[in-house]
């Protein structure tokens, strides 16, 4: 990892400590959004993160996926137009924390504000083109305005319930002007392989914990089951049964984390039929146990 210096976003970083002042990742009154501390530098983990928009006050993220790599940091904000397991390293600011902020990505939302768009002539780019389902962009002015606006709103739970939908609609639409808006496009096509995957990849992510059968999921991508594993990987890096997997893994992971409930408890939930095979498979994708991952996170 460089050893630069970290660029900063001194205005959106005052905000955030305000509003977190203590390490992790805490909803607001804003529905999907979060805030993100991180006090120390973390080396490369797997993560899971669900469609969102993710700008960064201080601090560096690398993440990876497959063969590629991305760096989000105050100057390059970091776009996931579906939900997609990858690893992930976090840098902290010398001596002061990693800051940043998500806002969701939701595929209503991204119909609607598409539908307005293209009423007008010359309102951007139709063609969705090669699309890749996560990329770090330069970030704008314009989007920089709306995420300090965002920010200050969530000071005031008026102002949060009033004015926050409102600039999370803005902000989205500033992303789908951005260099990573043809993703964003492809998600809610109607043609194109990345569109069958992501509608795919929304099923196995609300249906994690029942019964998915491939060979359905490949009809309704209208595929066969060897073409939908070859654009499944192509988009994922991975096989939909590893993909399922880990969506479980991680749902388990904050169903301890976060609810307090036992193993046993949090792998009957994400669709585990057997305690012991959930806990190998934690192990393998954590490098701990579960019982080990958790009480090394947990305070105290």
């Amino acid at each position: 990892m460089t050893t630069s210096v970290l660029p900063v976003n001194a205005e959106l970083s005052r905000l955030i400590l305000q509003l977190q002042p203590r390490p992790g990742v805490t909803d607001t009154s804003v529905p999907g959004v979060t805030l993100m501390r991180v006090d120390e530098d973390t080396a490369r983990i797997p993560v899971f993160y669900e469609p969102g928009i993710f700008v960064i006050a201080q601090g560096r993220k690398m993440g990876y996926l497959g063969e590629h790599n991305w760096q989000y940091d105050a100057a390059n904000y970091l776009v996931m137009s579906v939900p997609l397991p990858f690893e992930c390293e976090t840098r902290v600011h010398g001596k002061e924390p990693f800051l940043g902020i998500k806002v969701p990505v939701d595929a209503g939302l991204l119909r609607e504000l598409l539908l307005q768009i293209e009423t007008l002539p010359d309102a951007g780019p139709s063609d969705v083109g090669a699309t890749i389902p996560m990329a770090s962009v330069a970030q704008g002015d314009t989007l920089n305005d709306a995420v300090l606006r965002l920010t200050r709103c969530l000071q005031n739970p008026l102002e949060s319930h009033v004015l926050g939908p409102q600039l999370v609609r803005e902000i989205v639409f500033r992303a789908l002007l951005g260099g990573q808006g043809t993703a964003l496009r492809a998600v809610v096509g109607r043609q194109g392989n990345f569109s069958r995957m992501a509608r795919a990849l929304r099923r196995i992510h609300t249906e994690y914990a029942s019964e998915l059968d491939i060979e359905t999921l490949a009809q309704e991508a209208n595929m066969s089951v060897s073409a939908f594993h070859h654009n499944f990987k192509e988009m994922t890096f991975t096989s939909p049964l590893q993909y399922l997997k880990r969506i479980r893994l991680h749902k388990a992971w904050m169903l301890m984390l976060q609810d307090g409930v036992s193993v046993s408890v949090a792998a009957n939930r994400v669709g585990y039929e057997s305690p012991s095979q959930f806990s190998r498979e934690f192990k393998r994708c954590f490098g701990r146990s579960p019982v080990a991952e958790i009480g090394a996170l947990q305070p105290g």
